[in-house]
């Protein structure tokens, strides 16, 4: 699945702007704010800094994963909460990690198609907020409870509540655990380093890269622009200005330390060379370019192409090499072509792997079935202001955030393309080419 170059008369859809919260880790400054809310803080700046009347935005599309019970909806929840007119309306996504730059396609397919003008698109995930879960015995107890009308029958509903129904399920467990092959995400990440035999040194010293650049680009206020910043509740007197995850004194060293986490004996993924669970949200306008220029943006950027394409899911990391050539096709380029990547940090070993991929011949015959491979990716050029492992990876928001970083990068170093691409839980990889404009 995936869009090619607009065909003649098809509209143009560029990305005028975008702004995001910071991101901070789950449990930290922005544990105690709502997806709903980190959502609003995202599109009410975006709104602010574009000046566009919210009355002439056609839809509020945005990715979440982690549905609050309480806010259903998060698209047009957000949409209401931010200040957009109730007329117009607003739906919500979900593609698991890819949710974000899911929203971005579905404002392209609008404003291609004629529907639509201008769409808000984004993401927004307070993984904080992902519950706790009673146990099947202990909600039917509950149940049965509620619904006794004698105070014997009460009392014989609470009496087979068994002590097995006590412990509860942990949401973000069960959400980052894949049903089809039993694996969890940090699993899958342990299987491509055995699999590409990625040593533990390898990823610890693409962490640590990612701490220095993310650090660097922080310190220059390449990432403050954009980022709006947020008062921390519940006193409101901190501002949080900056991604909470860059560590500065970083170093292989204390990477080295860290036992593994996934696979405890054997091996080689920690908490330190993996993402870390995030809060936080993106918010980006997505416009038809003759209405854009028309009322005087000049856009970060143009959608190219983009593409989406299934894998193994215990091999979910590789992703990207699935949907990337597709991506590639569609845009008639070669990955020569592109001259900034940003390439979704979920754990080292997946990006090395990625990195192999990319590169291998045998991988292309015998996993893409095409001739040649789809290109070696260089360093120098990928996530060069970090990438999740330090900022942050809020599953529902990631895909948005790449799009947005990239676009501003390529704006600073006046690069042509730029591909965004990222791995997908459930087996699945995203990719989108974005152009500069004139």
């Amino acid at each position: 699945m995936g869009v090619s170059i607009r065909a003649t008369g098809e509209p143009r859809v560029v990305v005028v702007d975008g702004v995001r919260t910071p991101f901070a880790k789950s449990g930290g400054p922005l544990a105690r704010v709502s997806a709903a809310e980190l959502g609003r803080h995202a599109v009410s700046e975006l709104l602010a800094r574009t000046e566009i009347d919210p009355a002439t935005v056609d839809e509020v599309v945005l990715g979440n994963c982690g549905t609050p019970a309480d806010a259903a909806n998060l698209g047009r929840i957000v949409s209401l909460a931010a200040g957009v007119p109730r007329a117009v309306p607003g739906f919500t996504v979900h593609r698991n990690c890819a949710s974000g730059i899911e929203a971005v396609a579905q404002a392209y397919y609008k404003i291609a198609s004629g529907m639509a003008s201008a769409i808000v698109a984004g993401g927004t995930e307070s993984m904080s907020e992902y519950p706790l879960l009673w146990s099947r015995g202990l909600t039917d107890a509950f149940v049965e409870f509620q619904r006794a009308k004698s105070l014997p029958g009460k009392a014989r509903a609470l009496f087979r509540v068994r002590p097995r129904d006590f412990p509860p399920r942990v949401a973000i467990a069960e959400g980052l655990t894949d049903p089809t092959c039993g694996l969890n995400m940090g699993e899958t990440a342990e299987r491509l380093a055995k699999e590409f035999r990625i040593t533990r040194q390898a990823q610890d010293e693409f962490a640590l890269l990612s701490h220095e650049r993310a650090v660097a680009a922080t310190d220059a206020g390449r990432l403050a622009a954009e980022i709006a910043p947020y008062y921390v509740p519940p006193r409101y007197q901190e501002t949080l200005e900056h991604d909470f995850g860059p560590r500065r004194q970083q170093t292989l060293e204390a990477l080295a330390k860290l036992k593994p986490f996934f696979d405890r004996r054997h091996g080689t993924v920690t908490v330190g060379n993996s993402c870390p669970v995030t809060d936080g949200a993106c918010a980006l306008l997505v416009m038809d370019e003759s209405r854009a220029r028309a009322e005087g943006y000049r856009p970060l950027g143009r959608i190219r192409s983009f593409a989406f394409a299934g894998c193994d899911p215990a091999r979910m990391g590789l992703g990207p090499a699935y949907a990337t050539p597709l991506a590639l096709d569609r845009a008639g380029v070669r990955l020569s072509d592109v001259e900034l990547l940003e390439l979704n940090e979920a754990f080292a070993a997946q990006v090395i792997a990625c990195e192999i991929a990319f590169a291998s011949p045998s991988f292309a015959r015998d996993e893409l079935g095409r001739a040649d491979p789809i290109g070696g990716i260089d360093r120098s050029r990928m996530n060069v202001n970090g990438g999740a492992i330090a900022l942050g990876h809020p599953v529902g928001v990631s895909g948005a955030r790449l799009v947005l970083t990239l676009l501003k990068e390529m704006q600073r170093r006046q690069a042509g393309l730029g591909l965004a691409t990222l791995c997908v839980g459930g087996g699945q990889g995203a990719a989108m080419l974005l152009e500069a404009v004139a």
